[in-house]
This record gives C-alpha cells, structure tokens and sequence, in this order.
C-alpha cells in the first residue's frame, strides 16, 4: 500500500490527464490533504483570456475549502513538462493563507507518479504576508 505521499503523487498524476491546455499544452495536476485526511484534486482549466485560468493547485484548494475544511496538510503537484512543477506566485499566496508554513509541497514526476522533491512554503514565498499578520494582539 503506498504512503500518504505517493498516494497524493499518484492522484495527482490521474486528475492531470483532465486538464483543459489547448493553449499552452501543459497539464497540471494537485492533490491537497485535509487536516483530517480527506484529499482533493484538481487540475488547471486554461481560458482564451489567459487571466481567466485556474491553476491545478487553487482548483484543489477551492474545492478543500468548499467541503468546508479550512486547512491544508499536505499537497502534491505535478505538471506534464520535463522539469519539476512548482506553484505559480498566485498559487504560492493562496497555499500560502491554507497551509503551515511547514506543510509538506510535495513535487512529483508525471511517469514515475513519484514525488521527487519535498519543499513547503516557508522555503518557497520566504518572507510572505499571511493571516497572522493582521490579528489584533
């Protein structure tokens, strides 16, 4: 049975093959674990008016959020190219105000359906603005 891990690479890897990149032909998928164990995927949906599209890791996030959880505990992202796929800025912000800023990011390889690399936030938008920053103390 594989880890929590390689089970969040592989649903990755699977919702991937959903993607809507007629324009860019870059597919990517995500997968966010709850903090109580649910996971949800999603996968970029490009629009004409480039804008308008929707990264594979807010359409997961969004949809976390609207199961009414509030926290992410992990997330896995892959994307069809030759080089590890990491968030955008917007998607880095966005994981960002969900997840510790230790919370695993796990990067993985779409022909292994392996993660290659582990990072997190805190590593990758150092620095950030977050909620904590506007609580009245």
């Amino acid at each position: 049975m594989p880890n929590t891990a390689e089970l969040m690479a592989q649903k990755a890897c699977e919702v991937m093959q959903y993607a809507y990149a007629p324009y860019s032909k870059y597919r990517v998928g995500a997968c966010v674990q709850a903090e109580d164990g649910t996971m949800f995927v999603g996968c970029n949906v490009e629009n004409i008016s480039y804008g308008l599209t929707i990264c594979a890791e807010r359409s997961a996030i969004t949809s976390l959020i609207s199961a009414g959880k509030k926290k992410i505990k992990a997330i896995a992202i892959v994307g069809s190219g030759s080089e590890l796929c990491t968030p955008c800025g917007a998607c880095r912000q966005i994981i960002r105000e969900f997840a510790a800023q230790d919370a695993p990011i796990y990067l993985c390889d779409p022909l292994t359906k392996k993660v290659v690399e582990t990072t997190n936030i805190k590593n990758l938008l150092p620095l950030s603005f977050g909620p904590e920053h506007l609580e009245n103390k």
